[in-house]
């Protein structure tokens, strides 16, 4: 599924809102795995016990991924990805945990080429409280219609 929606076309504070995505023990590995990063926060389930969340999060990484990858529907051929700004991981994320995503159009601003402009989309990935778990802005670089 494809759809050009240039510059002009995005609206602020226009949203959308994923469906959920649980987070299993299966995630946790694979991330593991993929990445290196084994630390005991997200693999031992005894020693987190002892500690203040008593039991395993998942990676930051990991809820950032699939937060993304959850707001990934159809494909605009007039934009692309430009990078991620001011990423933060505001509570942890449980096995069990079951996330929603929702994607807010933040900011439309100026490129250095004039044919382009940045939009800013504010992504939430919100867990089954409500509460929102990680927080960052995508940025796009997207064609104008007419420069």
């Amino acid at each position: 599924m494809s759809q050009s929606i240039y510059f002009d076309e995005f609206e602020l504070e226009a949203s959308r809102t994923t469906t959920g995505r649980t987070i299993t023990e299966t995630d946790i590995v694979m991330h593991a795995g993929q990445t290196g990063d084994f630390y005991p926060h997200h693999m031992d389930a005894e020693w987190c016990k002892t500690q203040d969340f008593k039991q395993r999060i998942a990676h930051g990484t990991l809820i950032f991924s699939v937060a993304i990858g959850m707001t990934a529907g159809e494909i605009n051929p007039v934009a692309f990805s430009y990078g991620y700004d001011r990423l933060r991981f505001i509570k942890p994320v449980f096995i069990g945990d079951t996330i929603t995503c929702r994607a807010t159009i933040a900011d439309k601003r100026p490129y250095k080429k004039p044919e382009f402009g940045v939009v800013v989309e504010k992504v939430e990935a919100i867990n089954q409280h409500g509460d929102v778990v990680m927080a960052c802005e995508h940025l796009l670089l997207v064609e104008k219609k007419e420069p």
